[in-house]
């Protein structure tokens, strides 16, 4: 059904048509708060864990499991913003959210009860983003979405940044039991603007006819064979799973600092560059036409992997900033990839299709940042870096020449 994206030739969206969506103003301070509400649980568990085993090993693996439930449960819950009213996913797991981090910050709680609780809290995550993905393309029509999308995604890049620091001062200031109070309302805040600024509308499933209902399972692999058998999504997901050779500069900032003589102060510089690039690249390619996004997917991708070749000569701090920086802004090639993907997905398919292709791009970045530490401590840091960076821009280039095949194969009437 779906043999290719198409190419339809739009009008280029502006920010103030966008915002004039209230549902989407609504969705985007949600998302806000998500953010932030997941960024301050990890800073109060971190807090809580220190302050209980005084291990900074302890604390670090505590940290390390929020991660995980990206990993199990993004394909496995995603999947529920298909088969129920996507605003009533959101507000569920919102609210669920909530509670969950109300029950952290009860004081008498074993530790090893509240890493579950926190567990819990991150899997919830799961169906929330992939409601709230899904329900974007419904609320923007064409590229009000590609624009949207961009102002969601550099507003995150802020909101990580601003959990982080606000967490901080959250418990300082109020105890580690009183920033969780905090993250809790976050997540309440954000159930009250889906609730009174989104419409509620029918899960897709039940908008697809006479079509029996299939079981989840059934669901689950029917999302992963759509993307897998249907060349534009396979190789776009491809695309997108190339951020794990580039995204090993972030596991590598505070070695290679060591390596070129610098210290905190030069791996805080080197980790900020990549993102901050990647906020300017998805501004400047809002402002490219459609056509001309769709078209430099692939070289955008391998120009996102080739400034790490040049770490392997040791440039210098200033040098490698800019390095890095280039190579966050050539990384914004993922917006207009990812909104092209969910744009050519069936609705009724979104949610889980987003689980999908979600869990692909984490297991890139995590497999990527493992192999990359490797390398750096088997030969060394800069070293690592040019040989993930050659391997980046070999994989880009399949990729690339995948996407623009796929580009080819018109879609069925």
């Amino acid at each position: 059904m779906f043999e290719g994206v198409a190419d339809a030739v739009m009008a280029r969206a502006r920010w103030r048509d966008v915002f004039g969506h209230a549902e989407f103003r609504a969705l985007f301070v949600a998302g806000v708060l998500s953010v932030i509400g997941d960024q301050l649980a990890r800073v109060a568990l971190s807090v809580l864990v220190f302050d209980r085993t005084a291990s900074a090993g302890l604390t670090a693996l505590a940290y390390a499991l929020t991660y995980v439930p990206d990993l199990l449960f993004g394909p496995l819950l995603a999947g529920f913003a298909d088969r129920y009213p996507r605003r009533r996913v959101m507000i569920v797991t919102d609210l669920a959210r909530a509670v969950l981090v109300a029950l952290m910050a009860i004081n008498a709680l074993p530790l090893l009860v509240i890493i579950g609780l926190l567990v819990a809290l991150q899997a919830f995550g799961s169906p929330f983003n992939a409601a709230r993905a899904a329900t974007l393309p419904v609320v923007l029509p064409d590229d009000h979405y590609v624009l949207g999308k961009a102002a969601n995604d550099m507003v995150v890049q802020f909101s990580q940044v601003l959990g982080f620091g606000t967490g901080g001062l959250a418990v300082v200031a109020v105890g580690t039991s009183g920033g969780l109070l905090v993250d809790s309302a976050t997540f309440l805040l954000s159930a009250a603007f889906i609730a009174f600024g989104v419409r509620s509308r029918p899960a897709p499933s039940q908008t697809s006819g006479d079509e029996p209902r299939r079981s989840y399972l059934k669901d689950l692999a029917a999302g992963a064979s759509l993307v897998v058998r249907t060349p534009s999504l396979r190789s776009l997901v491809a695309l997108a799973t190339v951020a794990g050779f580039y995204v090993t500069v972030e596991g590598l900032a505070v070695p290679y600092a060591a390596e070129i003589g610098g210290g905190p102060e030069a791996a805080g510089l080197l980790l900020a560059a990549q993102p901050a690039g990647a906020v300017l690249g998805m501004w400047l390619i809002t402002l490219w036409a459609p056509e001309r996004r769709m078209r430099f997917l692939g070289p955008l991708a391998i120009l996102a992997c080739v400034p790490l070749v040049f770490c392997a000569l040791q440039p210098g701090l200033l040098v490698t900033m800019v390095l890095w920086a280039l190579s966050g802004a050539a990384s914004a090639y993922h917006l207009p990839a990812s909104a092209s993907f969910v744009q050519a997905v069936p609705d009724k398919q979104r949610g889980q299709a987003f689980g999908v292709a979600s869990t692909a791009l984490r297991s890139s970045q995590g497999l990527g940042i493992l192999l990359a530490g490797v390398l750096g401590e088997r030969f060394s840091p800069s070293t690592a870096l040019a040989v993930m960076g050659s391997a980046g821009a070999l994989a880009a280039v399949g990729a690339g020449t995948a996407w623009r095949r796929a580009r080819r194969i018109p879609a069925a009437p």
